[in-house]
């Protein structure tokens, strides 16, 4: 026979000084919980040690003969009744690994698979129910932000269901499903948010103090080794999604690197992209292949008259993308690049000798 795991529940109470109908009862073959945060009845450890040792003996740990049974305590000054309790399917049902088989029935209804998380199946056995009532339960909606980069975060999450996305500079860093956390830099005391986490899809997500998870933190190895690791595989995504994105895309002031330089950067690192600008008179666009232009548009001008008023420009934002379409790849340069270049710059100068005319 295989361990079980079965729960009752109290369906009657005369005058019992402990507990009350509706709780629940859970027994295995090596262990009994009484209700939680209620003491233990001395009087029903020994009733139940007796109906585990009827259940082995007399049915081998089915225990669907007894399904319809109502069992009594012994009593003291009161008396309560109890039957199995079967809400999620046969009883005596197999004990299950990891957490879900150190919890209450009513715990597993309401975590479910969460339990399998790596984060709660290296808590002590002991403590895996309490510190899941800890939790509050939250509800988003797609898109809804959990967190803000750069204001204040004092709670470690755990996702439930759905989906949420770690960002950063519109970038993506991470995505979240059930069973992992966000907001664990809080115990370090940095409770300002270095990134936003923004709901991916609908989600509920389960929310712990940042002060008691630092308790839990503190005196628990277990879950400190746990961090360590997984603040070690969040530094290594993150790294290698910036990593990604500046070999994808760069951004930047007008200000602070002039279109000439820009250019000159694409043009000497053989660049293939979109170059997307918003400047004074409007958007530009100027495409690069293997660092050559080939095309280019700015204030109703294309071509080669769009780079000479792009190069006069000395305020707005720029976005670099990789990447070209088909037909952009096999378009012609529209003019040799350091002829460009240097008519452009010619022309700027002269526009500024005449007094911007």
């Amino acid at each position: 026979m295989k361990d079980f795991l079965t729960a009752f529940i109290i369906t009657d109470e005369r005058n019992c000084p402990l507990y009350e109908q509706g709780e629940e009862l859970l027994l295995s073959e090596k262990t009994f919980c009484c209700p939680k945060g209620k003491e233990v009845c001395l009087i029903l450890v020994r009733d139940m040690t007796g109906l585990l040792f009827k259940f082995l003996q007399d049915s081998s740990g089915d225990l669907a003969p007894f399904k319809d049974k109502v069992f009594n305590c012994s009593g003291c000054t009161g008396l309560i009744k109890f039957a199995l309790h079967t809400p999620e399917g046969p009883v005596g049902r197999p004990v299950a690994d990891g957490a879900a088989a150190r919890v209450s029935t009513t715990a597993q209804k309401k975590y479910g698979k969460i339990l399998d998380s790596p984060f709660i199946k290296i808590i002590p056995d002991d403590r895996v129910e309490s510190i899941l009532g800890e939790f509050k339960e939250i509800q988003l909606e797609k898109d809804a932000l959990l967190i803000s980069k750069g204001e204040q975060n004092r709670n470690l999450y755990i996702v439930l269901n759905g989906e949420l996305l770690v960002e950063d500079g519109g970038v993506c860093l991470a995505e979240l499903k059930r069973g992992d956390l966000c907001g664990e830099m809080s115990y370090l005391g940095a409770d300002v948010a270095a990134s936003t986490v923004r709901a991916g899809s609908a989600a509920t997500v389960l929310a712990m103090e940042g002060e008691f998870f630092g308790r839990l933190l503190g005196d628990c190895v277990g879950v400190q080794k746990y961090m360590a690791q997984l603040l070690a595989k969040r530094l290594s995504l993150t790294n290698a999604a910036r990593a990604r994105e500046f070999e994808s895309c760069m951004s930047g002031r007008i200000d602070e690197i002039v279109p000439a330089e820009l250019f000159q950067i694409f043009h000497m690192h053989q660049k293939t992209g979109v170059l997307n600008m918003d400047l004074s008179r409007g958007e530009a666009r100027v495409s690069f292949r293997e660092g050559c232009i080939i095309n280019a548009a700015y204030n109703g001008r294309d071509n080669q008259e769009a780079i000479f008023k792009i190069l006069a420009e000395k305020k707005g934002l720029y976005r670099f993308t990789s990447g070209l379409s088909p037909h952009d790849m096999r378009a012609g340069e529209i003019g040799d690049f350091m002829m460009l270049l240097m008519e452009g710059v010619k022309r700027v100068d002269e526009e500024q000798g005449h007094g911007g005319r």
